[in-house]
C-alpha cells in the first residue's frame, strides 16, 4: 500500500529532524538544493523582458562557442542529394535537427510545426546569416537516411577534442584522467522488423510472436561537478543476412560485451594518448575486458557483484580476514554514511580457455550503515548496504576515498543521465525514424544537443538563474524566447562579435541533476 500525502510529509518532517539531530553530532550530509516557492521578482513588462533577453543572450554565448566550429566540420560531409535540387545546405540541415532536440521537441511533426516560425528564423539570423529559410522535417529525414550518419558522430568527436586541446576541463579532472562511464541501454521496441539489423526476441506468453528492438552502449564523460557530457554511441545489431523466423533461437545476437570491444576500439582511435578510467558495471567484470583496458593502458574501477569471479571472490575474503591490521582497512564519514573500506592487492585471476591468461588484480569492499525514517513504521532504523570494486590500481589508505567515493560512484551518473535523456526531453525511446540509418542520425543529433544543454546548464554564467529556475524550466524558457519572443537582434548580433569565453562550474557538491524539473 502506498504513502498517503499526509504519511509522505510526516515522514519527511521526522527525516530532516533526524539529519538535524546527527549534524548537531557533527555527521554532515550533501545539500539538497530545491526551488524557490516564491512570486515573480519582476515589477514591469521591461524588466522582465531585459530578463529574458539577458538569459538568452547568456545561454546563445555558449551555443555560439560549439555551434560554428562543428557546423562548419559538419558542413565538410559528403552530401548524397543531388547538386541540381539541394535547397538547404548541409550545415543548415544539421542545425534544424540540431535545434529540434536543444528545444526538447518530442517528435518531427512538432519540429515542423514549432521551428518553422518567421521569429525564430529572425532570431537564428542575428547569428547565422545565411539561414534563410527552415527546412521540412521529412527532407532532413530523408537526408540522413542516406548519409554517412558516423561522420555526424565524427565531427562532434572532432568538438571534443578541440575543447580539450583547449583544456577546457582541465580544473574537473581526478588524477588529471578523464573519466568514461559505459553502460548499455534499451532505444525502443517494435512489432514490426523494419530492417534486419534490429536484435529481436520473443514476446513472453504470447508462442511465435516475436519483438524487435534498438539497444546502444553509451560511452559519456563524467566531470568532477557533475557534468555529464556524451561520448561515443555503439549500437548493437546484427548482421544483414537474411534468418528465417524458424531459425531464430539458434541465431547468435550481437550482444553488450561484444560491442564494448568494437567501442574501445574505436575509443583509442579517437584519443589515442587520452588518460581515461573507465567506470564500468558488472556486467563486465571479467578477463577480457581487463585485458583490453590494460592494453589500451586505461584505468577502471568495475563494480563486483557477489557470484561474479568465485575463485577472486573466495581469495580476496580471505586475505581480507587475515589482514586485521589498520593498514588494510579505514573507517570514514561521508555524505552521513559511515564507512569500512577493506581491501587486498595483488589477486591472480586466471581465464580463457583452460585458464591459460593471468591477471593482477586489486579488490576493495565498502560496508556502509546510516539512519533514516521507515516508510512504514515511522520510526529510525538503521540501513546497510555493501559495495565492492576491481580496481586497476592497488588500494591504499590515502587514494581509498578517491579511487571509490569521488571515482567509481561516479559511474551512478551515467545511470542517472540515461533516465534524464529518456524521460526530460530528450526522447531517447521516440522512433522519429524506422530508417535503420536514419534512426543512428537523430541518435547523434541528439547527442550533440544534450551536450549544448549541459555545457550551458554548467556554465559560470548562468549556473545561479539555473539554481533559481530549475533545468527543465531553463530549457522551456530559452525555447518560448527564440520561437515566440521578439528579441533585440542588435544585441545578439554583437555575441559574434564579442562571444566571451566559456568557463564552466567548479563545484564539486553541487550537482543540477539534483534540482526539480
Amino acid at each position: 500500500m502506498s504513502e498517503t500525502v499526509l504519511e509522505r510529509r510526516e515522514r519527511r518532517r521526522k527525516q530532516q529532524e533526524l539529519r538535524e539531530q546527527l549534524k548537531r553530532l557533527g555527521i554532515q550530509y550533501p545539500r539538497t538544493p530545491t526551488l524557490p516557492n516564491r512570486k515573480s521578482v519582476h515589477k514591469t513588462t521591461e524588466e522582465e523582458q531585459e530578463a529574458v533577453q539577458a538569459a538568452t543572450e547568456e545561454k546563445l554565448k555558449t551555443a555560439y562557442q560549439l555551434l560554428p566550429v562543428l557546423l562548419e566540420k559538419l558542413s565538410c560531409v559528403p552530401d548524397p542529394r543531388d547538386p541540381k535540387k539541394i535547397k538547404h545546405q548541409m550545415s543548415v540541415m544539421m542545425l534544424y535537427g540540431i535545434l529540434l532536440f536543444m528545444f526538447q521537441l518530442a517528435s518531427r511533426r512538432k519540429g515542423n510545426e514549432e521551428l518553422t516560425g518567421p521569429q525564430l528564423r529572425e532570431n537564428l539570423c542575428s547569428l547565422f546569416p545565411y539561414l534563410e529559410e527552415m527546412p521540412h522535417q521529412d527532407t532532413l529525414c530523408r537526408l540522413l537516411e542516406e548519409l554517412d550518419v558516423d561522420q555526424i558522430e565524427g565531427s562532434y568527436l572532432d568538438l571534443l577534442r578541440h575543447l580539450i586541446r583547449r583544456k577546457k576541463f582541465r580544473h574537473l579532472l581526478r588524477k588529471n584522467r578523464y573519466l568514461v562511464a559505459i553502460d548499455g541501454t534499451q532505444k525502443y521496441v517494435m512489432k514490426e522488423c523494419w530492417d534486419k539489423r534490429y536484435l529481436y526476441r520473443k514476446i513472453q506468453g504470447k508462442d511465435g510472436e516475436w519483438e524487435y528492438y534498438a539497444y546502444v552502449l553509451e560511452a559519456v564523460l563524467v566531470f568532477a561537478n557533475g557534468m555529464v557530457l556524451p561520448l561515443m554511441s555503439e549500437f548493437l545489431e546484427n548482421s544483414e543476412e537474411l534468418v528465417a523466423v524458424e531459425d531464430y533461437e539458434k541465431w547468435k545476437q550481437d550482444c553488450e560485451l561484444k560491442a564494448f570491444h568494437r567501442l574501445a576500439k574505436r575509443l583509442k582511435q579517437a584519443f589515442p594518448k587520452l588518460s581515461l578510467t573507465l567506470l564500468l558495471d558488472g556486467l563486465y567484470a571479467n578477463g577480457p575486458v581487463m585485458e583490453a583496458c590494460r592494453k589500451n593502458k586505461w584505468e577502471f574501477m568495475i563494480v563486483l557483484k557477489d557470484k561474479s569471479l568465485p575463485s577472486v571472490w573466495k581469495e580476496a575474503e580471505g586475505l581480507i580476514r587475515l589482514d586485521t591490521e589498520e593498514e588494510y582497512q579505514l573507517k570514514r564519514m561521508w555524505q552521513g554514511r559511515r564507512q569500512i573500506f577493506r581491501w587486498a592487492n595483488g589477486l591472480e585471476y586466471d581465464y580463457g580457455v583452460n585458464r591459460r591468461k593471468s591477471l593482477i588484480i586489486h579488490i576493495v569492499v565498502c560496508e556502509e550503515a546510516f539512519e533514516e525514517i521507515d516508510a512504514k513504521t515511522g520510526f529510525v532504523v538503521t540501513k546497510t548496504s555493501r559495495h565492492a570494486w576491481i580496481s586497476s590500481n592497488p588500494m591504499e589508505r590515502k587514494n581509498i576515498h578517491e579511487r571509490c567515493n569521488l571515482i567509481a560512484r561516479k559511474r551512478w551518473l551515467q545511470e542517472n543521465n540515461i533516465l534524464k535523456e529518456k524521460h526530460q526531453g530528450y526522447s531517447y525511446e521516440h522512433i522519429f525514424s524506422h530508417n535503420w540509418n536514419a534512426m543512428k542520425g537523430y541518435h547523434h543529433l541528439m547527442h550533440i544537443a544534450r551536450m549544448i544543454n549541459e555545457m550551458a546548464l554548467h556554465s559560470v554564467s548562468l549556473i545561479e538563474h539555473v539554481k533559481e529556475v530549475g533545468i527543465q524550466s531553463f530549457i522551456k524558457k530559452f525555447y518560448i524566447a527564440m520561437v515566440y519572443t521578439k528579441l533585440d537582434t542588435g544585441r545578439i548580433r554583437r555575441l559574434t562579435e564579442l562571444p566571451g569565453q566559456l568557463r564552466l562550474v567548479q563545484e564539486e557538491n553541487w550537482r543540477t541533476s539534483r534540482l526539480a524539473a
